[in-house]
């Protein structure tokens, strides 16, 4: 009985560490080939760097500036260059397992985001498993009554998908913003910017991103 007892904490131990498990672990034992603009020493440098209040701005592989400007219990940003950024959200499938989500964003100059998922040993996962990504006509509102068939054209016209995302670093909401209006030039994004519903919010419920 005594030796079952002594499993049982150690196994209830490790839950708890488990559970403990912070986003800045998460993020200083990812493998580098996941952020490979980054090295490993880079990574630790950022935690510590923000861990004593100082700026956490390091010199990255291609010899240029990276700065960690959030980090949290569940969430990290790192504006990677001046044209692209990169974030990663630690998100709760139950009591004890997590799932790591990661955005990565470049801005050419429209900006664009890949969004990813991994298990909590960065195992690359479906992204379909946990959200239903966005599609151009969801942010499109175009109503019956519009006659103006010039607009009408330019909004049916609107297949490039780019979207911009973000997470809350407050909560568990994901932000999709609909930035293909901006490649399409200012007299055509002036145009249909009345029928755009942007951005769309998603919430983490139930181990999966619901729209709000």
């Amino acid at each position: 009985m005594k030796k079952i007892a002594i499993a049982l904490c150690l196994a209830f131990g490790t839950v708890i560490n488990l559970n403990a498990q912070q986003a800045k672990n998460y993020f200083i034992n990812m493998p580098d080939s996941i952020l490979p603009l980054l090295t490993s020493v880079n990574r630790a440098d950022c935690i510590d760097f923000l861990g004593s209040k100082m700026k956490a701005e390091i010199t990255n592989r291609f010899g240029a500036k990276s700065e960690m400007t959030t980090l949290s219990a569940d969430y990290i940003r790192i504006q990677m260059s001046a044209q692209s950024t990169w974030q990663m959200k630690l998100l709760a499938l139950n009591d004890t397992t997590k799932v790591i989500c990661t955005l990565s964003t470049a801005c050419a100059p429209v900006c664009d985001s890949e969004i990813r998922f991994y298990s909590s040993d960065w195992k690359q996962l479906p992204t379909s498993t946990f959200l239903a990504l966005p599609v151009a006509s969801d942010f499109l509102s175009i109503p019956d009554t519009l006659t103006d068939y010039s607009v009408r054209d330019a909004l049916e016209g609107v297949d490039l998908l780019l979207i911009k995302a973000d997470f809350s670093p407050n909560d568990n909401k994901l932000a999709f913003t609909f930035t293909t209006p901006e490649y399409l030039g200012q007299t055509t994004s002036d145009k249909i910017k009345p029928y755009i519903h942007t951005p769309l919010i998603y919430v983490w419920t139930k181990g999966r991103f619901q729209r709000e």
